[in-house]
C-alpha cells in the first residue's frame, strides 16, 4: 500500500480523483512504469516473510500468489476498462459502485475505501515504531505506550504540514522510491545466493505443522496479506491523463504489476529457504530484517529497518492526504454530508482531514489497550476495501452484459469474463478473510448509515429504496451482533 498522489520533476501527478495540481508533463513508458511500481510498494513487502509464513507453508504460499496474480490482474484490467469507457466517473473507485448499483451501495464503497485508507495509516504508524524498536526496544511491536506517543506525534506533525499546504517534494519522493526498491533488490540478490533447498522443501506442504491446517486453510490465510500489498493498484489508471501515448498506460500498468508480483513472491518464497516456517512465523516485523540478519549479520537488519522507516514515513503523508480526499470527493458529489467538503484557504480538506486523523488517533489508542498488531490492522484495512473492489468488477461485468459504453458489434465477452473474475476474486477474499475481520468491518460500516442518511436529507432525496432499507437493516443487525461477539470475547480481530 503506497501513495497514489505524488510529484515527478516538481509537477503533480493526478490524485485518485483525477485532479492535477500543476500543468502536465507528458510521461513516457519508463516514467509511467516507475509510477505504477511506486504506487503499489509500501510497507507490506518488508513484512511479507512473517505475514505469509504465519499461516502457510511453501506450497500454499505459491498457490496464494497464483490466485492473487489472476485476481489482481483482472482488477487491473477492470480499472483500465472503466477509466476508458466511463471517463466521466472520476471521483474514485466508489463512483463505479454508485453508477452501477445505486447510491447506498456507492456510499458503502466510498465509506469502505475511506476506512481502508485511514486504518491502513494506523498500521503504518504501528509498523514504523515496530521497526524503530530495533534501535529503541521500548517501542516493542509498535503498540507500547511509548510507541503510541511517538505515533501520535508523527500523526499530528503530518496533520500540521498538510494544513499548511505542504505536500511531497520531488526530492522526497525520489528518496522514498529508492528506499523502497533498492533494499528489496539487494535482499533478493543476497537471499538467492544463500538459499537452501533442503530448508525450503523440509515441510513443503506445511501439513507437518498441525496448527496450519489444510492446504485450503493455509491458502486462505495468505489472501488478505497478498491483497494488502497490492492496495493502490486502482490508482494506476489515473496516470493515463499524463501519458505521452495513451496506449503506454496499459503497458506500464501490466509491467508494473508483474514487477511487483515478482518482487513480492520472491521475497516471501526465498525467505522460506533461509529460515523454516515456524522460525519465520516467530519473527517480529519488519520480518525482512530478521531474514537478512540471519544471512549477513546485524547490518542487514539495520538496513531494512531504516529503509522501512523512510519508506513508510513518505507513504504515511501520502495516504493521509488520500484518506482526507476520499470523503471530500464523496461530499462534493452528494455521497457524504456536505461538511466533509469544507476546505481551508490553501485548498486543504480541513474538516475531512481533522475527522480522519481523530479516527486514526482513536485507533492508535485501541492498539495500545487491545495490543493489536500490524498484521491485525492491515487485515482489517484489507477487508474494508473489498466492497469497492467487488462492485468495481461487478460494474465492469454489467457494462459488458448490457452493452452500455460499447460500440455496436464490439466484442464484449472478454471484458465480461474479466469483470466476473475480478468479482469472484473479491468474493473469495471475503470468504478467506474469515468471521473476525468481517465482523470488525460490519461494526465499522454500520455507523456509516447515519452519514448516508444525513447526505440524502441534505440533497432532499429519499433516504432508502425498499431494497436499500433491507440492506441497511441487515448491516446494522450484523454490526450489533459483531459488537456483542467482540465485547464477550467470542470473536476478536486483534
Amino acid at each position: 500500500m503506497a501513495s497514489t498522489d505524488m510529484k515527478v520533476g516538481g509537477t503533480a501527478v493526478p490524485d485518485i480523483n483525477g485532479k492535477a495540481e500543476a500543468p502536465h508533463q507528458k510521461l513516457r513508458l519508463g516514467s509511467l512504469t516507475a509510477l505504477v511500481v511506486g504506487s503499489m510498494i509500501g510497507s507490506g513487502v518488508f513484512s511479507l516473510p512473517q505475514n505469509m509464513a504465519a499461516g502457510a507453508g511453501p506450497l500454499a504460499i505459491i498457490i496464494g500468489w497464483a490466485i492473487t496474480a489472476v485476481g489482481m490482474l483482472a482488477l487491473v484490467f477492470v480499472y483500465q476498462s472503466l477509466a476508458t469507457r466511463k471517463p466521466d466517473l472520476n471521483a474514485g473507485p466508489y463512483a463505479y459502485a454508485k453508477a452501477g448499483f445505486g447510491p447506498f451501495v456507492g456510499f458503502n464503497s466510498a465509506w469502505g475505501y475511506w476506512l481502508s485508507a485511514w486504518i491502513g495509516n494506523v498500521s503504518y504508524a504501528v509498523v514504523v515504531f515496530s521497526a524503530l524498536s530495533y534501535f529503541f526496544p521500548s517501542f516493542g511491536d509498535g503498540n507500547t505506550w511509548q510507541a503510541i506517543i511517538g505515533a501520535s506525534v508523527l500523526l499530528w506533525l503530518v496533520h500540521a504540514l498538510i494544513m499548511a499546504g505542504i505536500r511531497e517534494a520531488a526530492v522526497v519522493n525520489l528518496i522514498v522510491t529508492v528506499a523502497k526498491i533498492a533494499p528489496i533488490v539487494l535482499f533478493i540478490g543476497v537471499v538467492v545466493v544463500a538459499f537452501k533447498v533442503d530448508v525450503f522443501s523440509a515441510d513443503f506442504s506445511g501439513l507437518g505443522n498441525a496448527s496450519l491446517g489444510s492446504i485450503t486453510d493455509q491458502v486462505k490465510s495468505t489472501m488478505l496479506v497478498t491483497l494488502w500489498v497490492f492496495i493502490g493498484i486502482e490508482g494506476a489508471s489515473v496516470y493515463s491523463a499524463r501519458a505521452e501515448r495513451r496506449k503506454d498506460i496499459a503497458t506500464a500498468t501490466i509491467t508494473g504489476f508483474l514487477t511487483c508480483l515478482a518482487l513480492y513472491a520472491l521475497v516471501s518464497l526465498l525467505s522460506l529457504g533461509i529460515l523454516n516456517q515456524p522460525e519465520l512465523a516467530a519473527l517480529k516485523n519488519p520480518s525482512m530484517a530478521g531474514v537478512l540478519e540471519a544471512v549477513v549479520g546485524p547490518w542487514g537488519a539495520v538496513l531494512i529497518n531504516i529503509a522501512l522507516v523512510v519508506s513508510v514515513a513518505g507513504a504515511f503523508l501520502s495516504w493521509t492526504l488520500l484518506a482526507a480526499e476520499i470523503p471530500l470527493a464523496a461530499a462534493k458529489d452528494g455521497t457524504m454530508p456536505a461538511f466533509f467538503a469544507k476546505e481551508n484557504s490553501r485548498g486543504v480538506p480541513s474538516t475531512s482531514l481533522l475527522i480522519t486523523n481523530l479516527l486514526v488517533q482513536a485507533f492508535l489508542l485501541v492498539t495500545l489497550f487491545a495490543q493489536s498488531t500490524y498484521q491485525a490492522l492491515f487485515s482489517i484495512a484489507s477487508a474494508a476495501i473489498l466492497v469497492p473492489y467487488i462492485f468495481s468488477g461487478a460494474y465492469a461485468a454489467k457494462l459488458a452484459m448490457t452493452g452500455e459504453a460499447y460500440q455496436a458489434g464490439e466484442n464484449r465477452t472478454g471484458p465480461m469474463i474479466v469483470g466476473l473474475v475480478a468479482t469472484i476474486y473479491g468474493l473469495w477474499l471475503v470468504y478467506a478473510a474469515g468471521p473476525a475481520y468481517l465482523f470488525m468491518c460490519a461494526v465499522l460500516y454500520a455507523p456509516g448509515i447515519i452519514f448516508y442518511a444525513a447526505a440524502r436529507r441534505q440533497a432532499g432525496q429519499q433516504i432508502f429504496k425498499p431494497v436499500e432499507a433491507l440492506l441497511a437493516v441487515v448491516l446494522v443487525a450484523v454490526g450489533l451482533l459483531a459488537a456483542y461477539q467482540m465485547w464477550t470475547g467470542a470473536v476478536s480481530p486483534f
